[in-house]
């Protein structure tokens, strides 16, 4: 039996990866799922989170902004609305984001929409996160 199962994370804009991995961990809408080989057939819709996987004893994560995860014969697609591998985040810029919408969250004003700066803060957090997978 194979040990190793191939990731494909999709968006609209583009193929972001496809890899054999030996586990993935995503985060579905009511909590985290681990995935070896030979996982039973599943499909969940995912939360903004980062993505790992781990490929020849190597950690790789991937910061994933919400979709469907589908699991079929150690097939495992991602339809995602965007993604950014590690390498792709400039996390100056995720700092800032994320700056600016605590700001916008901490002084609401009527032209200020709540839900958006919400949601630009958990991907500004989320892109941080990824942080800590880069540099450990």
């Amino acid at each position: 039996m194979s040990k190793t199962m191939t990731l494909d994370i999709l968006t609209p804009e583009r193929s972001v990866c496809s890899v054999e991995a030996d586990i993935v961990v995503a985060r579905a809408l009511d909590g985290e799922i681990g995935i070896l080989s030979n996982h039973a057939p599943l499909i969940a819709a995912l939360d903004i989170a980062p993505l790992r996987y781990r490929k020849d004893g190597e950690e790789h994560a991937i910061a994933v902004n919400g979709g469907f995860l589908e699991v079929k014969d150690n097939q495992i697609s991602i339809l995602t609305p965007t993604a950014e591998t590690e390498k792709e985040i400039d996390f100056r810029r995720a700092e800032a984001a994320k700056v600016r919408a605590e700001q916008r969250l901490a002084a609401p004003s009527p032209e200020i929409d709540v839900r958006r700066a919400e949601l630009a803060l958990r991907r500004a957090m989320m892109r941080l996160k990824l942080a800590e997978y880069v540099h450990r």
